[in-house]
């Protein structure tokens, strides 16, 4: 009956759009359609203005923009002359020659336009972005005109708008943390810790933009119920072929090496690109837990000091049969080998502050993951404002670390109460996904456009843990930590939505999404997951511009976040004899509710209105016993939780050496829900501000000045404490403007801490997390070559939900 219920429901989408199709064919007037390319690359020319002008007098009758395919039309022309002109900003005006309207639709012949600098090579004209763009349906964070040096692109995130790290560096963005992160407008097949360090791993320098998406639309995959962010990567524009390269050289406490080479090739018939980087990072974290348990303190302290190497590959090639076909294939491997040491210290205290016993650990541990990825698709290009494109997907996830653990336990006078406890553990993960879906666009009538599309995904995640205690017989195995378990999943999705171009002032987009999810899950000695259901999730976006400079948009959306595979998982991990990390194979998918609403004046957004609505959702909570002291960290469903924010901000000049960019934003959060039975009930207020000022001095120096703070907030069941951070960095273009140099110090004065405190039940804990946020970074880029070539497409492929919860 649910096999029907699907299949009946994906019939009545697609069934839709054909009456849409069939409603558009039977309207009255003639039809005209055409597109518009670059004349340089032949690729289409989104979003530049076309004219409809009746001849003889060059009479306007009708006024369009190309959609981003380069499509236009204009429906209900009256049968004459016409030409169609086409007009962009750094372009020449083109028009198509001269046709005659009778009785039938009429396809313009292809209109080049010509870049005015082929025209006039002996003028250069240069200019600068916004460090912030509103755009219709996005807000664009433009990395390159930030001050970045030494970066990663974890802290990159961390300027953009609406978006901050918790306590352990997990992507927070409208006051959720189940946000989607993508890479060029590819999922990064990873989350929770395997994402920072893919992140930390990609080098600042490599980024081009951020682009946040709180809404996004029906054809993005439903899950994340924060939104999306998209992580763009530079890349070029023309034919030729060129190479960057930089090398950059960091120390904070400990050292840091990081280098990476980005190659484009473009002969017009075939585009390549390959990306390399690689990195060395030692570094440390410094994790403080103070517990009140009864009359006692405990004090931990955990010192995390990890060594990794970082190797990122990603290459990628496009062939274009002709103007209609294109087919690619894009490959992309991440390794990330880690040595680690981590030492913990916890100590008791009795009410009277005196230390009553104390226990050290020592914990050597060796890891690695590697992740590799396949994608292959096809364009065609069908006509003017319709096309049809399949993606094929393939992931490999794997993850493994061997741990050993030494406990020793001392009395008041520190002396040795027991032999050390010996442990040694061994984990392996392996995940596989694999992912069909097809994407079709459909233009027609006066400024309608239809987009469908199907998908389906399998995912199979594989765990094992075995844990091991030195006994008098040797190692033998413990039988309470040590399991297996197996999680098959399958979504099958399908989308239909319609948008309209009213005039250039307005234009509305409504979508509608069905995703449908089968799920298993099984461990040694159960089946402990099966789940089948089927959820809607519509979406409706309406942008409105009164004029070039004053624009207004909404939007809202239904969307869905699933449990991480990981978080599934029933295995308990032990950090120390008192602290511990446990899954929840019961976990339930969340559900949000995401509206939103802004006014821009030219780059500068002067307000925005959020409001994201959370229910069912999953967060950590603490269970703790008394009587042993252990501390259990598990994810739980609970009822609900609400985030109000307005924020304001943007780019200026101060005067034509001086640039400012302003951030400041407020929310109000709001968790009501039962806590283990008991009634959990916490509101607060809380508001950020960040500013980059920009400076350029004589010799091609400019100096940046950066900064933020970040009040007390309430994320999940924590209350937050503030954070703040300067940032000061110096750079300068040598060997005509194809290499510079960039010095830059962060956290001048030592202040960015992650602090927290956790009170419920009977739970009462302070937690700080202390990093090398002081850190001085050197680097050098170096761009040789065309300064103009065009790249690989940008293109989404299917794991873009499963990726996000590995």
């Amino acid at each position: 009956m649910k096999n029907f219920t699907a299949h009946v429901l994906f019939a009545l989408l697609f069934a839709g759009l054909n009456f849409i199709v069939l409603n558009a064919r039977a309207q009255s007037g003639v039809t005209i359609k055409g597109l518009v390319t670059n004349a340089s690359t032949q690729e289409p020319q989104g979003y530049s203005t076309v004219v409809l002008l009746q001849l003889p007098d060059s009479t306007t009758t009708g006024t369009n923009m190309t959609d981003e395919a380069g499509a236009y039309s204009f429906g209900n022309v009256k049968p004459g002359k016409y030409i169609v002109k086409a007009l962009m900003v750094g372009f020449a005006p083109a028009q198509s020659a001269a046709f005659e309207v009778k009785q039938q639709t009429i396809q313009v012949p292809t209109i080049p336009m010509l870049e005015k600098a082929n025209a006039l090579q002996e003028v250069v004209v240069k200019g600068q972005r916004p460090a912030l763009e509103q755009l219709a349906d996005r807000l664009v964070l433009n990395v390159e005109q930030l001050n970045t040096t030494g970066d990663n692109s974890l802290e990159v995130l961390k300027k953009a708008p609406g978006v901050r790290l918790d306590k352990d560096d997990n992507i927070i963005f409208r006051g959720s943390s189940s946000v989607n992160v993508m890479i060029n407008g590819k999922m990064t097949y990873m989350s929770g810790s395997e994402l920072q360090s893919y992140l930390k791993s990609l080098p600042a320098s490599a980024v081009s933009k951020v682009e946040l998406i709180a809404n996004p639309p029906a054809s993005f995959d439903a899950a994340g119920t924060a939104g999306t962010i998209n992580i763009q990567l530079k890349r070029d524009e023309t034919l030729g072929m060129n190479v960057t390269a930089n090398i950059g050289l960091g120390y904070g406490r400990y050292e840091k090496v990081n280098g990476g080479v980005n190659l484009n090739y473009n002969t017009g018939k075939v585009s390549l690109f390959t990306r390399f980087s690689t990195g060395h990072y030692n570094s440390f974290n410094l994790l403080t837990l103070k517990r009140n348990i009864n009359d006692s303190l405990y004090v931990q302290e955990n010192y995390w000091h990890p060594v990794t190497k970082t190797y990122n590959l990603a290459a990628g090639a496009d062939y274009f049969i002709n103007k209609k076909h294109t087919v690619g294939i894009m490959a992309k491997g991440y390794s990330s080998p880690e040595n680690t040491l981590t030492t913990s210290n916890s100590v008791n205290y009795d009410t009277q502050g005196k230390a009553f016993g104390s226990l050290d650990m020592h914990n050597p541990k060796e890891s690695g993951s590697d992740n590799y990825s396949l994608n292959l698709n096809y364009k065609f290009d069908i006509s003017a404002g319709r096309s049809l494109s399949f993606d094929a997907d393939y992931v490999r996830f794997s993850r493994d670390a061997d741990e050993n653990f030494t406990n020793n336990f001392y009395n008041a006078a520190g002396e040795a109460i027991q032999a050390p406890t010996q442990l040694r553990s061994y984990t392996g993960a392996e995940a596989n996904i694999k992912s069909l879906k097809t994407d079709y666009v459909h233009s027609f009538g006066e400024g309608y456009k239809a987009e469908a599309g199907l998908k389906a995904s399998w995912v199979r995640n594989d765990s094992d843990i075995k844990f091991e205690e030195q006994q008098e017989q040797g190692w033998v195995v413990n039988e309470k930590r040590t399991n297996s378990f197996v999680y098959n999943e399958t979504i099958q999705a399908a989308y239909l939505s319609l948008s309209k171009k009213f005039s250039d002032k307005l234009s509305m987009k409504a979508g509608i999404r069905a995703e449908r999810t089968t799920a298993d899950g099984y461990s040694l000695t159960a089946k402990v997951v099966d789940q089948d259901y089927v959820q809607f999730f519509p979406s409706l976006f309406v942008s409105y511009s009164a004029n070039d400079n004053n624009r207004f948009s909404a939007s809202y959306s239904r969307r869905i976040s699933r449990p991480s595979y990981s978080s599934l998982n029933p295995f308990t991990f032990f950090s120390d004899p008192y602290t511990a990390l446990e899954g929840n194979p019961f976990l339930e998918a969340s559900y949000s509710n995401s509206l939103q609403a802004s006014y821009t004046y030219k780059n500068f957004q002067l307000l925005s209105i959020s409001y994201l609505e959370s229910n069912n959702f999953v967060t950590s909570v603490i269970e703790q016993n008394d009587e042993t002291k252990v501390s259990i960290s598990r994810p739980e469903n609970l009822s609900k939780a609400t985030n109000l924010s307005l924020s304001s901000g943007g780019s200026f000049p101060v005067t034509n050496w001086w640039s400012s960019d302003l951030q400041l934003s407020g929310s109000f959060n709001s968790v009501k829900t039962p806590v283990k039975g008991n009634a959990y009930n916490q509101e607060q207020f809380s508001w950020s501000a960040s500013t980059e000022q920009h400076f350029t001095l004589p010799k091609a120096y400019k100096v940046q000045f950066s900064g933020y703070y970040s009040s007390p907030s309430v994320q999940g069941l924590y209350n937050t404490q503030a954070n703040y951070q300067f940032d000061l960095g110096v750079k300068k273009s040598i060997w005509k403007d194809k290499a510079t140099i960039s010095l830059k110090l962060s956290d001048i004065l030592d202040s960015s801490r992650s602090r927290a405190t956790l009170k419920y039940n009977n739970v009462d804990m302070y937690w700080q997390n202390q990093w090398e946020s002081r850190r001085l970074n050197l680097t050098f880029n170096y761009k040789f070559g065309s300064s103009k070539v065009k790249a690989a497409r940008n293109r989404r492929t299917g794991t873009a939900e499963e990726e996000g919860r590995l």
